[in-house]
């Protein structure tokens, strides 16, 4: 038999199959973070974020981040002499795409180039990159938020400030000052405490009387580093002034390896791509920054960042959703009929796209909200002090339940990691998690509703915005203030109840205001109205199912 006549295992033809959704930019193919970029002052920096969503939706970058999942950090306790080195192994597509990261600046724009929508900028930009691979978001974010934190102590920031600021990604393990940039991460939580970190039992004693800005040497253990391989960490430590915060290096400013142990990498649901640690301290040196005792108050400046992060990476999950299930679903026929074009398919997908535009727009207004306070607006500062617990708790809540129905849009193909479902359904919880779980983030809100009223006038004050423009959302906002008594410390058990219902109000009103008409219907019709079932694809008759995944297709 002829060579040429044979097939090599020509069966069939592939067909019916969507394209892979790689060379896109990101940014400019998602008119909702587009209109809430201009709508919120940063329309300066489009240029920027556009070529941050050009890269993290190029087809190097989706490998990048497909790589660096399958290949996690391995902990490097020794050397082959059996000294004690400490180190993080990462696979090659890790420092790559963090590496482009710190060239974006996503851990220090706003801080580089203090402008007005600095920090909407940053967030957009960051929503952007965190649709390659989200692992990289948390060495960015804790270096982002570090700085806000470490300005209490000058001296300290005037030394580790500029390192932070550098856009040159060094993975070395060295001593900061001989590398061209350094990262941030965080330690607070012990194995007894948790999120109660003033149960912490880590010991800080001074090497010369001690004081802000001085030496100490820390004792005891943190249960969760995050991003051991940074060069610096904020910890916290009880001092004999009380809980206390501290900048602990690597390595210490003689140039030794600071006395600290990695224990183990944690083996994680997702965010495999990134390594998180037990660690123990052994008199390691660390600075006081801040007070004694006034360790929670100077760390809180770190974790209002980060949290921030968390609203923007549970934005940025839920956008990246949305994307694969239009796209899959836009190419793909079934029973004769494109799966986008059926009826109820096409509920599913138009509410999943609600979600999404409710999750950016009000992402990229609290974001704004930290550009206003910065400036020295009380009232954005008051706002952001109840938005920023209320929009993290809600929208990172709705993420797993989105990442769900989206893969299931695909079918069996999304169940296989080939699709890169599977990575974003395990990612989808950790936001909700981080930086303090759901049931914290609802006494937070309580906290400040006791302790400042100011803030929860100036959330309602936003919400009513749009409830002058639509009744439903009035009545619903009168609900909610309805369920919030004089005396609020006796709502704790309801603490989530009322804080969801919040979230729905404040989007709601940003929707009203700034959304898509059909979005903004679809939304107040069955989140505020009860239009709505639960599950998603429950939308009411009469919504424009079409506009609305028109408007969120990734393609044209």
């Amino acid at each position: 038999m002829a060579t040429e006549a044979r097939t090599a295992f020509g069966t069939h033809e592939v067909a019916n199959q969507p394209p892979l959704l790689v060379d896109y930019n990101v940014f400019e193919a998602d008119a909702v973070l587009d209109e809430a970029v201009r709508r919120e002052g940063a329309e300066w920096a489009r240029e920027r974020i556009a070529a941050v969503g050009a890269y993290a939706g190029s087809g190097r970058a989706q490998e990048l981040g497909a790589e660096a999942n399958e290949n996690p950090p391995r902990l490097r306790t020794h050397d082959r002499y059996g000294n004690r080195v400490d180190e993080v192994a990462f696979h090659p597509a890790w420092h790559e795409l963090l590496g482009a990261a710190v060239g974006f600046e996503l851990h220090s724009s706003p801080w580089r180039e203090p402008r007005p929508g600095a920090h909407v900028a940053r967030g957009a930009a960051f929503i952007c990159m965190s649709q390659a691979e989200a692992g990289i978001g948390c060495p960015i974010s804790m270096t982002y938020s570090v700085l806000p934190a470490l300005r209490a102590q000058p001296e300290l920031a005037a030394i580790w400030e500029p390192r932070f600021l550098s856009d040159r990604y060094d993975p070395a393990n060295a001593p900061a000052a001989e590398k061209a940039g350094a990262l941030a991460g965080m330690g607070m939580t012990e194995k007894q405490g948790g999120t109660d970190v003033r149960a912490n039992t880590t010991v800080a004693r001074p090497v010369d009387g001690g004081g802000p800005g001085a030496e100490y040497e820390l004792t005891g253990h943190k249960w969760f580093m995050s991003a051991p391989m940074c060069d610096a960490f904020l910890v916290l430590a009880q001092a004999d002034g009380g809980l206390s915060c501290f900048l602990f290096p690597r390595w210490t400013p003689d140039g030794e390896r600071n006395r600290f142990r990695l224990q183990r990498l944690k083996d994680k649901l997702g965010n495999r791509s990134n390594a998180s640690s037990e660690v123990e301290f052994d008199a390691a040196s660390a600075w006081l920054v801040g007070e004694e005792g006034a360790g929670v108050r100077t760390i809180i400046e770190m974790v209002n960042h980060t949290r921030l992060d968390c609203v923007l990476g549970g934005a940025s999950g839920i956008r990246a959703g949305v994307a694969q299930a239009i796209n899959h679903t836009s190419h793909r026929s079934v029973f004769g009929t494109v799966l986008s074009e059926q009826p109820l398919m096409r509920n599913v997908l138009a509410d999943l796209a609600v979600e999404s535009e409710a999750a950016t727009v009000s992402a990229l207004r609290l974001a704004r909200a930290y550009d206003e306070a910065i400036g020295g607006d009380e009232r954005a500062q008051d706002l952001k002090r109840v938005a920023n617990a209320v929009l993290k708790y809600w929208i990172c809540k709705r993420s797993p339940m989105h990442a769900g129905e989206c893969l299931e849009c695909l079918g069996g193909n999304g169940y296989v990691e080939e699709s890169g479902m599977p990575r974003l359904f395990r990612e989808s919880p950790l936001n909700s998690i981080w930086e303090g779980s759901g049931n914290v983030q609802c006494l937070d809100v309580l906290r400040a509703m006791i302790r400042e009223p100011a803030a929860l006038e100036a959330f309602f004050g936003e919400v009513a915005e749009g409830a002058a423009r639509e009744p439903r959302l009035a009545a619903f906002a009168d609900s909610v203030r309805a369920e919030i008594p004089g005396e609020v410390a006796t709502i704790e058990t309801r603490a989530r109840r009322v804080v969801e219902r919040m979230a729905l109000a404040l989007q709601g009103s940003l929707l009203v205001r700034y959304g898509d008409e059909a979005v903004a219907e679809a939304f107040v019709a069955s989140r505020l109205a009860g239009d709505w079932g639960q599950a998603f694809g429950t939308l009411p008759p009469g919504v424009d199912f079409a506009r609305i995944i028109d408007r969120h297709s990734p393609v044209s």
